[in-house]
């Protein structure tokens, strides 16, 4: 669990960290560079969950280089399939991260929407859907590991 006072949004209690797979996590198919580690290092602070539709056809080995199991995501509502999955889990305790247009309802949903900027491109649905918008998805993860950066950019 991660416990933040963010000035003009209160106390926040956040347990999940919910993440995009396809252009947030991996490109074509392939992890980013310091993925496995960067999210090797949250894991003790959040439950992390991966949401995917599995573009590529590549998320069994992406799932066991990660060592996490994906939420594979059917086609056709795939926005609403992953804000619903944010509310099951009390979207007042989750952290969000995307970057697709599917991704922005989740990201609104969120206690914490991060837009992660992505060699594959960043839908504007993600980006005015977020409260948050990072140039990478290792420094979306490094503000699970230093907290005090999401008080100072959210904080009104």
């Amino acid at each position: 669990m991660l416990a933040i006072d963010i000035p003009g949004r209160g106390q926040l209690q956040l347990d999940h960290l919910v993440l995009d797979v396809n252009g947030t996590l991996a490109v074509d198919g392939v992890l980013i560079d310091g993925v496995v580690a960067g999210l090797g290092r949250v894991k003790g602070t959040l439950d992390i969950h991966l949401l995917t539709a599995d573009t590529h056809g590549r998320q069994a080995e992406l799932d066991r280089q990660l060592g996490l199991t994906a939420v594979h995501i059917p086609p056709g509502g795939e926005a609403e399939a992953k804000a619903a999955f944010v509310r099951v889990l009390g979207a007042d305790a989750v952290v969000a991260m995307g970057q697709g247009a599917n991704d922005a309802g989740m990201l609104r949903e969120a206690a914490i929407g991060v837009a992660v900027m992505s060699t594959e491109g960043t839908s504007i649905e993600a980006l005015t859907a977020a409260d948050l918008v990072v140039p990478d998805i290792l420094l979306g993860l490094a503000l699970i590991e230093h907290p005090m950066r999401l008080k100072a950019s959210l904080r009104r």
